[in-house]
């Protein structure tokens, strides 16, 4: 296996692949400079031996959007045109096949929070938040708090003529 290496490189002089599968919405490039901002650059970009990026095209977008000049960059060299693209599917979906321990990211959340950072940082959503933290109750309700289920509730209609009321349960309309 080749020895890796970091090296800067100028945001200008990086190519987009223009076959990348994997699309960038603006909301989600802003979440990507806001993680480069707050914990820096991390995540170095990979690119070919033609400084062809493949990995990395929304942390391009997050670098230009915070205007800068370079990012690091890990070239790949040596791999066929087929590996490249497989690796260019795979570095995204490989991620997306991962799940979470609900009861642990919860105690990370939490820690998160108290510490004082927003959670917004994580990259979840605020209804991916609401569903962690504030769980939907589905245990039965009592009788009160679901009305008598073998009763129907009246359904009174009024004549728009007359004004006479009638119970539509009475008469077998429902």
């Amino acid at each position: 296996m080749a020895e890796l290496s970091i090296k800067y490189s100028s945001t200008d002089s990086i190519i987009a692949y223009a076959n990348n599968s994997r699309t960038h919405s603006e909301s989600q490039v802003a979440q990507i400079a806001a993680s480069i901002k707050e914990f820096g650059f991390t995540n170095p970009l990979l690119i070919d031996e033609d400084s062809g990026i493949i990995a990395g095209h929304g942390r391009l977008l997050a670098a230009k959007k915070l205007l800068l000049d370079q990012v690091p960059t890990i070239t790949l060299q040596g791999l066929t045109e087929a590996q490249r693209k497989a690796y260019v599917i795979a570095d995204n979906q490989l991620a997306l096949n991962a799940g979470w321990d609900l009861d642990l990211l919860k105690i990370e959340l939490k820690d998160i929070d108290i510490a004082g950072l927003d959670l917004m940082i994580t990259g979840l959503s605020i209804e991916e938040l609401d569903g962690i933290f504030f769980e939907p109750d589905f245990s039965a309700g009592s009788e009160d708090e679901q009305g008598q289920l073998d009763q129907l509730s009246p359904k009174i209609v009024e004549c728009p003529h007359c004004g006479g009321e009638w119970d539509l349960r009475e008469h077998g309309k429902i």
